[in-house]
């Protein structure tokens, strides 16, 4: 048997590169139809000519995640167009500076909280109820290996992380009896622009510094790399799959081995 979204509809926030692009390929895939959802107008249009191209029944929304208004509205756009939400990749997120604590702009450390918390929550907020009234859904939220540890020079990404564990598990106790799972993704380092960014801040722009960090890194993962978009989409299709239909509140690791 193999795992198959056919008939079912998947809405992926953060859809324009990364983990996001990946999954919502992967999902396609697998031949959900995928509402792509990203901030940007360039990513979400990019992401819909990729799954288009793939031959997906796809829709992209451009959208910012910490707006309830907005949120809502690929909620409703998605009921329009297939009238039915099976899965929530609630998987938008932002690095934020990397500076040390007390150095750390407010503003920043509020809109990192905004785009990472409060997003998340909007989407289980909003998304939960469609899932409910059909008596079936599954929703994964990508955390980190910082929702377990703390890394320097990014604390409100960290503490971020450990909250969208906190809403995780508390929404899968909300729903468990009401045929919804949710869990959250929680990978260490993976190739995207994303760890090459916070790579390039913690060695503030020193090239050498720059490779001697990704080394370091790397020989603290036990398998010695670092993960790709796709493998991380693999346990997020998995986690939304009727093959983990007895897993539910849990924060799922890969980090080849970081967290043993």
């Amino acid at each position: 048997m193999k795992i198959d979204f056919s008939g079912q509809v998947a809405v992926v926030t953060g859809a324009g590169g990364g983990i996001g692009l990946a999954v919502s390929l992967l999902l396609a895939e697998l031949g959900a139809k995928v509402l792509a959802v990203d901030r940007s107008q360039e990513m979400a249009d990019s992401a819909l000519a990729q799954l288009r191209a793939a031959g997906a029944v796809a829709e992209a929304a451009v959208a910012d995640v910490r707006q309830a208004q907005d949120v809502l509205a690929y909620v409703a756009q998605a009921l329009d167009a297939w009238g039915r939400i099976d899965i929530l990749m609630n998987n938008a997120g932002w690095q934020g500076q990397v500076r040390p604590l007390i150095d750390y702009p407010e503003e920043v450390f509020d809109e990192v909280m905004a785009v990472n918390v409060k997003g998340v929550f909007l989407g289980l907020k909003h998304v939960l109820p469609v899932m409910v009234a059909q008596g079936k859904g599954a929703v994964v939220n990508t955390a980190s290996l910082a929702a377990h540890i703390g890394t320097r020079h990014l604390a409100p990404y960290t503490a971020s992380k450990h909250a969208v564990l906190g809403l995780t598990k508390t929404a899968a106790l909300e729903v468990a009896r009401k045929g919804v799972r949710v869990n959250a993704v929680c990978p260490g380092p993976v190739d995207t622009p994303m760890i090459r960014a916070v790579e390039e801040g913690q060695a503030g722009g020193d090239p050498q510094a720059l490779q001697a960090l990704k080394a370091q890194r790397l020989a603290m993962v036990p398998d010695g790399r670092y993960a790709s978009a796709r493998e991380v989409a693999q346990l997020m299709v998995y986690l939304a799959s009727d093959w983990s239909s007895h897993i539910t509140g849990e924060g799922v690791h890969i980090n080849g081995g970081q967290y043993s």
